[in-house]
């Protein structure tokens, strides 16, 4: 049950930094004259919409996706370590992240993340 959890949080937060790139390809950034900002601040902006964050949770939620970010372009950049080696360490990040996020969250929005979650976790397998 772990693993599974551990492969949907890594499988959710590739999906929220693909949808957060797609974003900033249509051009969504262009309305909102924020074109600098990083896939991190991106993303909590995502997950502050989708989960009613309050400020507080804001504040905490933002160097926790810049950390894993950073250590995943970090690993994804390390050619000394093979494809596999590198997939496994961004997991790991990923999971790491996941974690931290959920003790900042209220049940209520465990439960969006994890519907959240399930309805990514679905498009990618095509359930």
């Amino acid at each position: 049950m772990n693993r599974i959890h551990l492969l949907a949080a890594g499988a959710v937060l590739m999906l929220a930094f693909t949808a957060v790139a797609q974003q900033a390809t249509t051009g969504s950034d262009s309305r909102d004259g924020s074109g600098s900002m990083s896939a991190a601040e991106k993303h909590a902006m995502l997950l502050s919409e989708k989960l009613e964050l309050n400020s507080d949770q804001q504040a905490k939620v933002k160097p926790i996706l810049q950390a894993m970010e950073d250590s995943t372009e970090r690993f994804l950049e390390d050619e000394s370590m093979s494809r596999g080696e590198r997939m496994d360490n961004v997991k790991a990040i990923r999971y790491k992240a996941d974690r931290q996020l959920r003790k900042i969250l209220n049940d209520e929005q465990r439960k969006k993340l994890d519907q959240l979650e399930e309805a990514q976790h679905s498009e990618l397998h095509g359930n």
